[in-house]
């Protein structure tokens, strides 16, 4: 079953967010990064876990995710399975010639989004929105996703989803926590007052530790709410602990689709089973 169908179907969909590997890796590290993204992906997938491969999520130049995918996973994996993000931080041929490949492989999917302008290369358009129209022009047979922020104003992130121009059957959210849930559950509320049809997936980042100089990093790309998780963590929390309250507090509000960012790539599997376990559900 394609993402989009599952998404419009009665069960909760959680994926699993993974980057590929930087790169800038030399070769021998290049090659064991991928291998152990390999092994991640393999794992995640026959649970039925969709992946979510990341482009660009950092400013950081990465990989053809999607060469090395077509090259290295072979008849293992089922493409519906896997859904690449692709950013406009590329030329405009690269996104579109990117797409058609999709497509050809069999990746039902993607996920197009603008990028972060403050670091990196700059985007070949100026709002995501045209380069899934320009996709869509190209390949119309791709399913799109989108983008919305819960922690920007709900009526405007409302208005966005709505517009004509959005071009996307779905969309992924900015992380969310549950020690900021208002904002969250404005959004949900507008989303679902004013008839937004297309499914969400909602993001939670699993944080593996409290430690300052790395929730400063983190806050410089999504909302970090410092103060909670630090207290959390000292109170005795464990990283499973503070993603379940997140997935559980969602779902109290009404959110039924999620992505995981973060998980330990050697245990993605292994740790995401953990998480739903302490939640009561499963993928």
């Amino acid at each position: 079953m394609s993402l989009l169908n599952a998404l419009r179907g009665d069960a909760s969909v959680i994926a699993a967010e993974l980057r590929p590997p930087r790169a800038e890796l030399d070769s021998l590290e290049g090659m064991d990064a991928w291998i152990d993204m390999y092994h991640a992906v393999r794992s995640l997938t026959r649970q039925d876990i969709r992946v979510f491969l990341t482009d660009s999520a950092v400013g950081t130049q990465e990989e053809n995710n999607l060469r090395h995918l077509v090259t290295n996973l072979g008849p293992d994996v089922s493409p519906d399975r896997i859904v690449p993000f692709l950013t406009s931080k590329h030329s405009l041929e690269f996104c579109l010639t990117y797409a058609e490949q999709a497509w050809q492989h069999g990746f039902p999917s993607l996920v197009v989004l603008g990028g972060d302008r403050r670091v990196g290369r700059p985007r070949c358009v100026e709002h995501a929105w045209e380069l899934r129209k320009a996709i869509r022009q190209r390949e119309p047979n791709l399913s799109l996703g989108g983008w919305a922020n819960p922690y920007g104003r709900a009526e405007q992130q409302v208005d966005y989803l709505l517009e004509d121009c959005f071009t996307a059957e779905y969309y992924l959210t900015q992380i969310v926590s549950h020690l900021d849930v208002a904002p969250v559950e404005r959004f949900v509320t507008a989303a679902r007052r004013r008839g937004v049809e297309a499914p969400g997936m909602f993001g939670v980042f699993y944080y593996r530790s409290a430690n300052a100089r790395t929730l400063e990093i983190l806050r410089e790309f999504l909302p970090v709410p410092f103060e909670g998780l630090a207290a959390e963590f000292a109170a005795g929390a464990t990283p499973v602990d503070v993603c379940a309250r997140t997935l559980r507090a969602m779902m109290d509000i009404g959110v039924r689709h999620f992505y995981i960012s973060n998980l330990p790539l050697a245990r993605a599997t292994s740790t995401l089973h953990a998480i739903l376990e302490r939640v009561g559900v499963t993928a």
